[in-house]
């Protein structure tokens, strides 16, 4: 029986008598297809297994650098429209947000005491400002060869996120002061 087809197999089994609803009828003529199920589960597995392993990584760094940018720009909106903001408080408020990213390597390494937050401002409400946000992601070790096409890395092999963010607080087209501004309408 090692030769011969299902389709053949099935044709003796129903030669001989037997239905397909004799619970005997298909140990006859599976038994050969069982054997190559387990020599396929046995290589599609592991090749399923790598794929998912090689899609996590993509998904972790897309994940974290998505935190750290809306931390960024909630922080920029903030030294932009806020009055009196002091840099302590906007840090603390960055550190806040990037508390989403869960204290997993693959997706931040060296804890929440590790993010490098920089905020840069100019003088008055008026003015530029910017917020920059820096961290590092370990590698998965199947992925250890390749973390240079995710980014730059360090001497220890992890990748290096940074996200920057930058708003003006006065648009290039707005003219005129708030004291214009009344007199046209009042």
């Amino acid at each position: 029986m090692g030769s011969m087809s299902l389709a053949q197999s099935m044709r003796r089994c129903f030669s001989r008598g037997r239905s397909a609803a004799d619970p005997g009828f298909w140990e006859a003529t599976a038994g050969d297809e069982r054997a190559q199920a387990t020599v396929e589960a046995a290589v599609l597995l592991p090749s399923f297994l790598i794929v998912l392993l090689l899609a996590l990584q993509p998904i972790c760094l897309l994940y974290t650098t998505s935190i750290m940018e809306s931390a960024a720009s909630q922080a920029a909106r903030l030294l932009v429209t806020g009055e009196d903001v002091d840099d302590e408080s906007v840090q603390a408020f960055v550190m806040r947000r990037l508390a989403a990213v869960p204290d997993v390597s693959i997706f931040h390494e060296g804890g929440p005491l590790s993010w490098q937050v920089e905020l840069e401002r100019t003088s008055g409400t008026a003015g530029a400002v910017g917020v920059s946000i820096e961290g590092t992601v370990k590698p998965l070790p199947v992925l250890g060869a390749f973390a240079s096409a995710f980014g730059e890395t360090n001497a220890m092999g992890d990748v290096r996120l940074r996200v920057e963010v930058s708003y003006d607080g006065r648009p290039s087209w707005l003219e005129g002061g708030y004291g214009d501004w009344i007199s046209t309408w009042g």
